[in-house]
């Protein structure tokens, strides 16, 4: 069992943890039924729907970017946005998949695109963090990190906040781009920061390849706890109703409670050990995350207990996502699936033919997800269209 390194900061803490729906949650950045603004849906990370998906889900619109598509979309108002490894952010009309606007960010762009206020907001590989108009696709601000950002934003305490493969997490001013504070870690920051509520105090949570999970005040960078994981992270929490939930690189799946500031439960396959990449999804009593053991793992939240296991059939790095009784997620072996939450029965299977690292954008009865050959899909329900979307705007 792994060591266990804990800081917690009593004198910030009043009272219990509170991870309730909603409640840490900026309103402008709430994911809502039409709506998928960010990484995995809400503040929290998630990666729960407001909605369910029809069971019959067919290809809408395809969308062909010049090179691969790592980032998960956002999709507000009408627009989905998505950026490439071409170093482009695509803004395309979530119902006809017409090419809006391109922007050019100038490098690779994992890091999935936030949109908040009519902004959208990202990172790209050189380590330039972005603020986009949303609707007309121009730059507003830029700011220039010393290493690449895959991280996606998160906002808290009035401050747009990422991590950096310059092992710092930064909180910038949202409207200029000015630097607030920043907070030098151990390692790596590949992860989003989650939004949670500890008693009276809000907090964002990170964790990175330093073996820490860290609570931080939003307003100035300061420690309000810490638990030692003592692994790598290469996904990001999941903030449930009571734990927080974090895979590892060492073929764990954590549990842990921030109040008593400790992991109360570590989940692992017992026959394969392999990292998990992914980030889990939440409901009321499943976490399901993938594994490079090329399974999908649900979990009882409280006991850290598999319900089930599927077995994908190659390795699942994209982080699933729960839509009403069913949960999404795409695999390196090309497939896009949904699993019956409460069985693991598989309903829905479509083959794209391309690995896929992306994880699903669900909103307003659509799914919107990227693949590694480039190809941008939209399901739904309704008459399938075969013809891809092309390229007719000037880059913004």
């Amino acid at each position: 069992m792994m060591a266990l390194r804990t800081n917690l900061n009593y004198g910030l803490l009043y009272g219990a943890l509170i991870l309730l729906p909603g409640a840490a949650m900026d309103p402008a950045w709430a994911a809502a039924g039409d709506d998928w603004p960010s990484f995995r849906g809400d503040a929290r990370l998630t990666g729960a729907a407001a909605q369910s998906l029809p069971a019959d889900l067919t290809v809408l619109w395809t969308f062909e970017a010049d090179d691969g598509i790592e980032s998960t979309a956002a999709m507000v108002d009408g627009v989905v946005y998505v950026g490439s490894l071409a170093g482009e952010l695509h803004a395309l009309d979530l119902n006809s998949g017409k090419l809006l606007w391109t922007y050019e960010a100038g490098d690779e762009i994992k890091s999935s695109p936030t949109v908040r206020k009519g902004i959208v907001y990202f990172g790209d590989e050189s380590g330039i963090f972005h603020a986009v108009d949303a609707a007309a696709g121009k730059v507003k601000w830029t700011f220039a990190a010393d290493g690449g950002v895959i991280a996606s934003a998160s906002f808290a305490g009035g401050r747009v906040i990422f991590g950096s493969q310059d092992n710092f997490l930064y909180a910038l001013n949202p409207d200029n781009g000015e630097l607030v504070w920043k907070v030098e870690t151990g390692s790596y920051i590949y992860g989003t920061a989650a939004v949670a509520r500890l008693g009276e105090r809000q907090v964002v949570l990170v964790a990175g390849c330093d073996g820490l999970l860290r609570g931080l005040d939003p307003r100035d960078g300061s420690d309000v706890v810490t638990v030692g994981i003592d692994a790598y992270v290469g996904g990001s929490p999941a903030v449930g109703n009571r734990l927080v939930f974090v895979g590892t690189f060492e073929n764990q799946v954590l549990g842990i409670d921030l109040v008593a500031g400790k992991v109360v439960w570590a989940y692992a396959n017992p026959e394969r050990h392999f990292p998990f990449y992914s980030s889990a999804a939440l409901s009321a009593d499943r976490v399901v995350i993938g594994g490079r053991d090329k399974l999908v793992h649900a979990l009882d939240p409280e006991t850290g207990h598999a319900v089930w296991t599927h077995a994908a059939g190659s390795r699942v790095d994209s982080s699933p996502v729960i839509a009403g009784p069913t949960v999404y997620f795409g695999t390196m072996g090309g497939d896009l699936v949904g699993l019956n939450l409460r069985s693991g029965e598989k309903v829905w299977e479509f083959a794209t033919g391309s690995s896929v690292i992306a994880s699903p954008a669900v909103a307003g009865g659509r799914m919107v997800i990227g693949t590694l050959d480039g190809m941008l899909y939209c399901f739904g329900a309704g008459e399938a269209r075969a013809e891809k979307v092309e390229k007719d705007v000037q880059d913004g």
